[in-house]
């Protein structure tokens, strides 16, 4: 427990402060009067004999404050010292309902908004915020006709050099004892401050863990050593810094879980080329988050592979290049799926990734393994799609298949569905008994080897109809990664085609925009190859746009050349009835077949106007009769976006 020391301006109160510890066994540990002009040094005087907090009053209350870092318990009067020093005043003053002004600072005084009604009196305070407005203040009172001033030091020789009664803000002994219970409370609530910060020091420093420990804004502040070797950077380097700067798997969305909402959050992250399982846990006291604890734990590596080995797989193609920060994922859809795969890449049970085609199925196949604690292990992925039993055999288990060349690391099969019976029974027993079998299931070999698989098709229907091995599902339904499709995931969706747009103008050295109704049809649009339609149809759409501005129309007729099975991909605007702009353009109104703009008179005679006035839709739309909002809305309706 620390030292309390007592200050006090007056000699009367130094024998009060007697009586009470004479009375009840109070920890002060010093006693002195002290002239306000010397409070400075004197306060110095006692932090430097080793007090921790200091009891003073009024003005010396306040230097204190302002020129130490000190604790300070303010002596505040009591309503039955006010009451005493009221009654005392009027009979000083001796006239009905006389003005007794009170000067000081706020935190002196109790609540005194009934005292004009007991007292009979008109009771004027005057509060001052620092101690250089002190005099000002008296000085106020003075200016205001009160008939007595009641105050400290300064105050009453205010009141004395105006020739005005004053009365000195003296106090009883109960201003003293609640000062002195106050000062007792703050100096235990600091030792068990100091006892748990001690306690917190050595459990950061002792811990097997590296630990992190964030205020509620999400800012480090501290640090133990072992988080300090594993991240080589010392603690004031990362005091202060903001969680997310210093391991960026940690998203907002993460940290905003635990401090904002009080939920826990893990997840697998790397830092300075580490393998780390974090788990940030939040403080709460009373229900409030008041920061957060990091812990990570290092993840042990499995046997290193010699640097000639990974070598040689590199040359085989036997590396996972995709890792989790390559993911698109702006949308929520596809940060639950990533924190999902990460937590699964802890593990070495199979994984079932069920995805549409296109989609980031094989990237997280390869950002698990990369994660994982086979990461220095061979990655191989493959396609069971349109094999023979045969050629699954000989490609999966056979004495050369996939399962010997990736020993110690992970497999990734594609299209799991279209595994014959007998290949489902040999994959079981690979996952299940880490066996293989070849064409002879009597001679098993063992094989260490993670499993992970992909579908686009529904396995447990496959197992209701007979065509799916139960053992087999059940073995593959635990770990289950479900990919959104890019068209769920409208974020995702409007960078992947400005991503695509952008890489193709600097590839082939051209400048594109899409205007707002070509990003309508675009984010409209189903994209059920997801990725790599998006990114085919780009690239095409950069390749053949010959205008710098690229617009619905010239959108909609490629996704109509390109995916002739889905015709009506955008609904056009509200427009008048095709009857009016028939009448308009003083076309025939009979049926028309418009199957292509050349077997079309009216796009014909729109393409000749545009001719004749050069390009210039106005003159075109005058020559023609009818406004240019209708010429374009025609121009739109037959895709003419050039003459």
């Amino acid at each position: 427990m620390g030292k309390i020391a007592l200050m006090v301006s007056r000699e009367e109160m130094l024998y009060q402060a007697h009586n009470i510890l004479q009375e009840k066994k109070y920890e002060i540990s010093e006693i002195r009067v002290v002239q306000t002009r010397d409070t400075i040094v004197e306060a110095r005087q006692s932090i430097a004999n080793g007090a921790s907090i200091i009891i003073a009053r009024g003005l010396q209350a306040s230097l204190i404050k302002q020129y130490t870092d000190i604790p300070v318990v303010e002596i505040a009067l009591t309503a039955q010292e006010m009451a005493l020093l009221v009654v005392k005043a009027k009979q000083i003053v001796k006239k009905p309902k006389p003005v007794i002004a009170v000067v000081g600072f706020k935190n002196m005084f109790c609540d005194m908004s009934y005292f004009d009604t007991l007292y009979d009196i008109e009771l004027r305070t005057y509060y001052s915020a620092n101690s250089s407005g002190l005099r000002d203040a008296a000085l106020r009172a003075v200016e205001e006709k009160a008939d007595l001033i009641i105050g400290g030091d300064t105050v009453v020789e205010v009141a004395t050099e105006a020739h005005i009664p004053s009365l000195f803000l003296s106090t009883t002994e109960d201003s003293l004892k609640t000062a002195f219970a106050m000062a007792e409370s703050m100096n235990y609530a600091m030792g068990v401050e100091k006892k748990n910060a001690a306690q917190m020091e050595t459990l950061l420093d002792y811990s097997y863990s590296g630990v992190i420990k964030l205020d509620a804004e999400g800012l480090i502040t501290a640090v133990n050593p072992l988080m300090e070797d594993i991240l080589g950077c010392k603690e004031e380097e990362l005091t202060g810094k903001r969680i997310t700067d210093v391991f960026g798997d940690l998203g907002e969305d993460a940290v905003y879980q635990v401090l904002s909402e009080g939920e826990e959050y893990s997840s697998f992250m790397d830092a300075n080329r580490t393998s780390l399982f974090g788990v940030l846990a939040p403080i709460l006291i009373e229900n409030r988050v008041d920061g957060a604890i990091l812990t990570c734990h290092k993840m042990k590596r499995r046997q290193s592979v010699e640097v000639e080995s990974q070598k040689k797989r590199r040359s085989k193609g036997l590396v996972a290049l995709g890792k989790f920060q390559d993911i698109l994922q702006k949308s929520k859809a596809m940060q639950e799926c990533v924190h999902t795969a990460k937590l699964y890449s802890l593990s070495e049970k199979p994984v079932m990734i069920i995805g549409e085609p296109g989609s980031e199925t094989r990237l997280i196949a390869q950002s698990i393994h990369n994660s994982s604690l086979r990461n220095d292990g061979p990655f191989m992925d493959i396609s069971c799609c349109g094999l023979t039993a045969e050629s699954q055999m000989e490609l999966i288990f056979a004495d050369k298949g996939a399962a010997v060349q990736v020993k110690g690391g992970s497999l990734f099969i594609e299209d799991v569905d279209q595994l014959t019976m007998d290949n489902q029974y040999r994959l079981y027993q690979l996952i299940r008994y880490k066996r293989r079998s070849g064409k002879d299931a009597s001679q098993p070999v063992h094989s260490d080897v993670r499993v992970m698989v992909s579908t686009g098709t529904s396995l447990e229907c496959m197992m209701s109809r007979g065509e799916f091995r139960k053992d087999l599902y059940y073995l593959l339904n635990g770990l289950v990664v479900s990919v959104p499709p890019i068209r769920s995931r409208e974020e995702d969706l409007r960078q992947k085609i400005t991503d695509c747009i952008k890489e193709g103008c600097e590839r082939y050295s051209r400048y594109h925009v899409l205007t707002n109704g070509a990003w309508k049809i675009l984010m409209d649009y189903e994209w059920k190859g997801n990725l790599l339609q998006i990114e085919s149809f780009c690239e095409r759409l950069i390749l053949t746009s010959s205008r710098r501005s690229i617009d619905e129309i010239a959108v909609n007729r490629l996704l109509r050349e390109l995916y002739p099975e889905h015709e009506d991909f955008c609904q056009e605007d509200s427009s008048p009835p095709e009857k009016r702009f028939r009448e308009e353009l003083q076309f025939p109104s009979e049926s028309q077949n418009y199957t292509t703009i050349s077997e079309s008179r009216e796009a014909q005679k729109i393409i000749n106007a545009l001719k004749k006035a050069g390009g210039d839709r106005l003159k075109a739309a005058a020559e023609l009769g009818i406004s240019k909002t209708t010429l374009w809305r025609w121009m739109k309706k037959f895709e003419i976006t050039e003459v």
